[in-house]
């Protein structure tokens, strides 16, 4: 039961790490072009509007409620709408039940998954600007979209003509429960 701890304990250590990396990120940005949902799911205290993109795509549609609680092995809580610090943006987030109510969106956590849709013309500079500050951990992917890296703690980043969907799971190891929402979420894009 420790090692399960522990385990939980490091997951949520790296998700922490990668905020604060997103809010550096973040706070040396100017503009944004994720896009949020046309009717929001509940929403966080201070969660960003967004048009819809045409088709009704966005962070909360380019994977399912049901696809998010298969990627955590759990049933999840419908999506609540946050920012997406290293993008910016709307950030569509699904929580396991160990999270209690009213957690804000904003800040990453274990036992959840958080998606981002970027489309248009800044979804490949999002792509490459993010990829390039994690170089020395990330991890190609290949067949996934146009290109697709693994940040080497977090989060999965895949890039599809001018769509950009970055997804993280707050598990441990994982890596394989993202592969598998990106290969979802590119059905979708």
């Amino acid at each position: 039961m420790q090692f399960s701890r522990f385990r939980r304990v490091r997951a949520a250590s790296a998700l922490l790490a990668l905020a604060v990396l997103a809010c550096v990120t973040a706070c040396n940005s100017s503009s944004t072009s994720a896009s949020g949902p046309a009717t929001p799911p509940s929403t966080g205290s201070s969660a960003p509007s967004s048009a819809p993109v045409s088709g009704g795509l966005n962070s909360c549609t380019v994977i399912t409620q049901a696809e998010a609680g298969a990627a955590l092995g759990q049933t999840v809580r419908a999506p609540v709408r946050g920012h997406a610090t290293v993008e910016g943006g709307v950030a569509c987030v699904y929580y396991g039940p160990a999270v209690p109510p009213g957690t804000s969106p904003d800040i990453p956590v274990g036992d959840s998954v958080r998606v981002v849709l970027v489309t248009g013309p800044k979804a490949v500079r999002y792509f490459n600007d993010y990829r390039s500050k994690v170089k020395a951990g990330a991890q190609t992917i290949p067949g996934l979209g146009d290109k697709a890296f693994y940040d080497g703690y977090a989060s999965i980043s895949v890039l599809k003509g001018d769509e950009y969907v970055r997804i993280a799971v707050g598990i441990a190891n994982p890596l394989p429960a993202e592969k598998k929402l990106a290969a979802d979420a590119l059905t979708r894009m």
